[in-house]
């Protein structure tokens, strides 16, 4: 996003990171919520939470990597029973969504919100095909991803992995992760592209600037 922390940036009337928020806050079903963000937005973030009267949140210094941003997060959280990680630049967060990850959880104690792949994709090296693969076999992992407690620190203490998500520690400790039915609204807001895309969809809800 040119530089600029994506989180703070607004769709509509408010800032991209308050939207999930909001939703956690209202939510009956969330007793605590802590935001892991980066160093030197850590009192931008304080003020925001300030303005918009969050009750449950705490915020902790982010890490390096998106895997030590939660490793902070999960020092700070109280004990639970269980724990949704959730990307705060996937503003359209609602009810359903944590409603269906919490339902799926129970079954598993892991579950990921996923959607199928509305494109064919092929597995390329040194530009040729490899092989195509099943595209029905496939799924656009999102967040909520939500995990018994003890099952995502232990995965975050002993997967000894590198991972772009939760659900890859938990499943490097051999336990089965749970897709749930995700949303395409529920995009993640990476690239000005996407930040224009959020602003059309938020449109379509009804949301005015």
């Amino acid at each position: 996003m040119g530089g600029v922390d994506k989180l703070f940036v607004p769709l509509l009337h408010k800032p991209l990171l308050a939207w999930c928020v909001d939703v956690l806050e209202a939510s009956w079903t969330i007793s605590t919520i802590v935001i892991a963000v980066a160093g030197d937005s850590v009192a931008e973030a304080g003020e925001m939470a300030l303005q918009r009267e969050w009750r449950k949140t705490r915020l902790v210094e982010g890490g390096a990597s998106r895997q030590d941003s939660v490793r902070n997060a999960l020092a700070v959280t109280q004990e639970v029973d269980w724990i949704l990680v959730h990307d705060g630049d996937r503003p359209f967060l609602n009810d359903d969504l944590i409603e269906r990850g919490l339902k799926s959880v129970r079954e598993t104690g892991a579950t990921v919100a996923g959607v199928p792949l509305k494109d064919t994709v092929k597995v390329v090296e040194n530009g040729d095909v490899v092989r195509t693969l099943n595209r029905g076999d496939l799924r656009a992992i999102q967040t909520p991803q939500v995990f018994r407690a003890e099952t995502l620190r232990s995965a975050h203490t002993v997967a000894g992995v590198v991972a772009t998500d939760d659900a890859t520690l938990v499943e490097a400790l051999g336990l089965t992760v749970r897709v749930y039915d995700g949303s395409y609204e529920n995009l993640k807001v990476t690239t000005i592209d996407d930040l224009i895309l959020a602003r059309a969809i938020a449109s379509q809800m009804g949301v005015c600037e």
